[in-house]
C-alpha cells in the first residue's frame, strides 16, 4: 500500500522518468550504454520512491499504561534535558531518527487529547545533529491521557526533509497507534517524558511506529 502524501511525487518522478527516457530514444539512441544507463536509473529510481512511500498494514495492540513508538528507525538518543517550549523544566528525552529506508508515517503514540499543537520554521540541518530539534523545520504535539498523564514529541525535518505533514489541532483526540502525520524524505521525532519514567528502548535498538513500546505510562 502506498500512503496518499506519496501519490503527487510518485506521478512527477513518472511523468520525469518517461521525458527523460524519450528525450534518450529520440536523439541519443545511437549510445547504446546510455539506454541501458537511463533504465537502470529509471527502475532505481522509482523502486526508491515507492519503497520510501508504503504503508504497510499493522494490527495495533493499544494499551494505556504504555508508549508506543510514534515512528520507524533507531534509537539515537535517550537523556535528561531541558524543554524550553511547552513543559519549561527538565525532561527524559527519547529521539527516533528516520532514514529514507524507513517507513515515514507517524502514529499516535498513546491515546489522549491534544493539548498543544504549533509547526515552526526553521532550517534543514541533518535529522542526527544535536541541534536539529531546536532550530529545524519542527512541529511540536503535546498529548494528555485521561488520566491526566501528558508527554510531547516533535516531528523534525532532516537535511532531505522538506515537507512535515501533520493536520492537527488542540483538543483533537487521538487513538493510540492511528496515523497522525507524514515526514517526506528523512527526519526524526523526538519524545519527552516526565523525570522517572520507565524507558523500555536502548540507545541503538530500531523501533517501527505502532508496534514496538518505547515507555511506561506512570499510573
Amino acid at each position: 500500500m502506498i500512503h496518499k502524501e506519496g501519490y503527487a511525487t510518485i506521478a512527477v518522478v513518472a511523468v520525469f522518468i518517461v521525458i527523460v527516457n524519450v528525450l534518450y530514444y529520440y536523439f541519443l539512441s545511437d549510445y547504446r550504454w546510455l539506454g541501458w544507463l537511463l533504465q537502470l536509473g529509471s527502475v532505481f529510481l522509482l523502486f526508491l520512491v515507492l519503497q520510501f512511500f508504503r504503508n504497510p498494514t499493522r494490527k495495533i495492540a493499544e494499551n494505556e499504561y504504555v508508549v508506543l513508538s510514534p515512528a520507524d528507525g533507531k534509537i539515537v538518543t535517550i537523556e535528561e534535558t531541558e524543554e524550553p517550549e511547552y513543559f519549561k523544566d527538565k525532561r527524559l528525552q527519547v529521539s527516533i531518527f528516520m532514514s529514507v529506508w524507513d517507513v515515514h508515517a507517524n502514529r499516535w503514540p498513546i491515546a489522549g487529547t491534544v493539548t498543544y499543537f504549533k509547526h515552526h520554521q526553521g532550517k534543514y540541518l541533518m535529522a542526527a545533529h544535536p541541534k536539529s530539534s531546536t532550530l529545524n523545520e519542527r512541529t511540536t504535539i503535546a498529548l494528555r491521557t485521561e488520566k491526566g498523564y501528558e508527554i510531547m514529541f516533535r516531528q523534525i525535518a532532516g537535511i532531505m526533509a522538506r515537507r512535515i505533514v501533520a493536520p492537527i489541532k488542540d483538543g483533537d483526540k487521538a487513538k493510540q497507534g492511528d496515523q497522525f502525520g507524514f515526514i517526506k524524505f528523512g527526519s526524526r521525532v523526538d519524545m519527552f517524558f516526565p523525570l522517572g519514567t520507565k524507558i523500555r528502548v536502548n540507545v541503538g535498538d530500531k523501533v517501527k511506529g505502532g508496534l514496538d513500546i518505547i515507555a511506561d505510562v506512570q499510573k
